[in-house]
């Protein structure tokens, strides 16, 4: 079985999933994703067989109702999708624009996956009402049932039986962490005080770096995928010194925009790892860090 992917999500960490891995201890019980998007890292740690036990959350609820029928009903979705995905041939453009009105109305999950898979670049988009609006791609008619089946049926053997979802803030999901448990959070940009066209909820920074106080003073493993670059654009400060994080770069590949523009600029996206995590790696003997600091003085990502 190759990796799933079931949810089509513009800025899901699917590419440097191979990155993050090394950096999840031996024995860890359960792997919290508090900003859950495509659980891009809780598959791919369940894929290699690294963690016992999953907990995903999301403040996007319709989303998060695409992960319980993924864990509780894959069959269900993926025939609901089926569906939809047929009934759009011949009108693919209008039928795109009628689901997404029946969604604003009263979503359902086969909906928000169809949209998903529909949508241009794959790209969430909200409006300030709060509802779902970007636009169709035209060029394509998303993915296949059979194929997207195949992906949830994969995510669903990965999940179920051990997998708790909700649909809360992440300071309330990660009071769910214990000291075996690593936390990954991939919060909304910087800068996204306010509700974003991007997020249900933006982050409000100063709130989220008392969080990471927080965890700290209660000695818990996590890990961050925050800021980042492309070519020369920086994506939002650094964190803050104070916290004793250890900063890792991560190259993502060639950015989806500077294809587009014919340009090579390729991203670069910064992993934070607390103090308790690497102390963790360090007693495992996990030589991972090791390897990282010997890539960097050489000049590598």
């Amino acid at each position: 079985m190759q990796m799933p992917h079931p949810i089509p999500y513009q800025g899901s960490k699917r590419n440097i999933a191979k990155d993050i891995l090394p950096y999840i201890p031996i024995g860890t019980h359960t792997m919290i994703e508090s900003f859950a998007g495509s659980a891009a890292i809780s598959i791919a740690a369940g894929y290699q067989h690294k963690v016992e036990k999953f907990i995903l959350s999301d403040l996007n609820s319709p989303l998060m109702e695409i992960w319980k029928q993924i864990v509780n009903e894959p069959l269900v979705l993926s025939e609901n999708y089926k569906k939809l995905w047929e009934e759009q041939l011949g009108q693919e453009k209008e039928f795109y624009l009628k689901v997404r009105e029946e969604f604003n109305k009263n979503p359902r999950p086969d909906q928000l996956l169809y949209l998903l898979a529909r949508c241009v670049k794959n790209a969430v988009r909200y409006n300030d009402k709060g509802e779902f609006n970007q636009g169709s791609d035209n060029r394509r008619k998303g993915r296949k049932p059979d194929k997207m089946e195949r992906e949830i049926m994969g995510a669903h053997k990965i999940l179920s039986t051990r997998t708790e979802l909700y649909s809360i803030d992440y300071t309330e999901v990660n009071l769910k962490a214990e000291q075996n448990d690593v936390i990954y959070m991939d919060p909304p940009y910087q800068g996204t005080v306010k509700s974003s066209k991007r997020y249900i909820k933006g982050l409000e920074l100063d709130s989220f770096i008392s969080h990471l106080e927080d965890l700290n003073d209660r000695n818990l493993s996590y890990i961050i995928s925050f800021d980042g670059r492309t070519g020369e654009k920086i994506y939002g400060e650094k964190l803050p010194n104070h916290l004793q994080l250890k900063h890792i770069e991560v190259n993502a590949g060639r950015s989806s925009q500077a294809t587009l523009l014919g340009r090579s600029d390729e991203t670069v996206e910064s992993v934070y790892l607390s103090q308790a995590l690497v102390e963790r790696l360090q007693n495992n003997n996990q030589h991972v860090l090791e390897e990282v600091e010997q890539l960097q003085l050489f000049g590598g990502q």
